[in-house]
């Protein structure tokens, strides 16, 4: 017997906007999700994540300039056995921003948010897939060589107590991954966060809102991850997906 029946879905969202231009002249023509990585659409990727954990209703956020390119490459959905929406996020204003344009298609459910350039060799259909009727929300945190790269988990031992934003001088080696689960409290939670002095609405003031109620919980990628947003990391997303091809054969 399915012990998931009756209980409510995991919607996905994959956010593919952005400008990509540390990734220029590649992104002069086309949006950075769209570049090949190994075999396939960078895009792709992070859908797998969702599809192997079992999520089948995906929104796609990108911006106006190729959000046709989008449609086109993968329509409905119904070829990879999912159901695609798209929306358009007009300015790029922030992750959060681009996340507060799915409360519709989320209504009610919870929801499994993952950046368009993050590659995991990791299966999280279990940790996805218990969230779905889960309050708070989660957040995955790697050991990385760089994490003034990213947001940074400060941690007191296997709690997590804040993230800083691309911090000068990390607090720990922990980077928080593009990959996020939230209840449909986040919406609210948005509404009531600032533009930072960089003008965009962080996805890290929203996971330090959850941290201080009390709601938040990190989960340790234990295989490899990277996103894709530099020369280099793309250069490594192209190894990584290799091997996660290659491991399928």
């Amino acid at each position: 017997m399915d012990k998931s029946a009756g209980k409510a879905a995991v919607k996905g969202i994959v956010l593919a906007g952005g400008n990509g231009r540390r990734l220029e002249p590649l992104t002069s023509v086309t949006n950075k999700h769209l570049l090949a990585v190994y075999d396939k659409p960078m895009i792709y990727y992070p859908l797998g994540t969702l599809l192997n954990a079992g999520v089948k209703d995906i929104l796609i956020i990108t911006g106006r300039d190729h959000a046709g390119r989008f449609l086109k490459l993968l329509g409905s959905g119904g070829d990879l056995g999912c159901r695609f929406s798209f929306a358009v996020q007009d300015e790029a204003g922030g992750i959060a921003q681009a996340l507060a344009l799915a409360e519709n298609f989320v209504g009610k459910d919870n929801c499994a948010v993952i950046l368009g350039d993050n590659i995991f060799e990791d299966d999280f259909g279990g940790v996805i897939g218990d969230f779905r009727d889960r309050k708070g929300a989660r957040i995955f945190i790697k050991d990385v060589p760089d994490p003034h790269r990213f947001g940074v988990a400060e941690l007191n031992g296997e709690k997590v107590i804040n993230i800083e934003e691309k911090p000068s001088n990390p607090k720990s080696s922990y980077a928080v991954t593009g990959l996020y689960l939230y209840d449909n409290d986040v919406f609210s939670v948005i509404k009531d966060i600032e533009p930072s002095g960089r003008g965009e609405m962080e996805i890290t003031d929203v996971n330090n809102h959850y941290i201080q109620k009390g709601l938040m919980r990190a989960h340790f990628v234990k295989r490899e991850w990277t996103d894709a947003g530099t020369f280099e990391s793309l250069y490594n997303a192209n190894r990584i997906a290799r091997n996660i091809e290659l491991a399928k054969s």
